[in-house]
């Protein structure tokens, strides 16, 4: 069954276009590289602009596990690493049914 992710991420505040032109470079590279990856969307909250939501899914935890080893994973994290107020929130979900 597929894997969904859900992330919280909170940007300092005064990084939110910095964080966010990261995450929109990240968006091209997953896309164009991950064909285990069949949801990667990412989300600004209308209430408060420090906060990003991602919402992915992948077919199965391998390819999961594939996209967070990756060379543009990796990149990522160090890019972003001092724009963020706090640690991500992350919750994984399976899924049991899909119409």
């Amino acid at each position: 069954m597929a894997l969904t992710l859900i992330a919280r991420i909170k940007a300092k505040p005064g990084s939110e276009k910095e964080l966010e032109n990261a995450f929109r470079d990240m968006i091209k590279k997953v896309r164009a590289a991950e064909p285990g990856c069949l949801t990667y969307v990412l989300h600004k909250s209308n209430e408060d602009p420090t906060t990003f939501v991602w919402y992915e899914t992948y077919t199965d935890d391998a390819a999961f596990a594939t996209h967070r080893k990756t060379d543009h994973m990796k990149e990522m994290g160090a890019r972003i690493a001092n724009l963020l107020a706090e640690k991500p929130q992350i919750e994984l979900l399976t899924e049991l049914d899909r119409k």
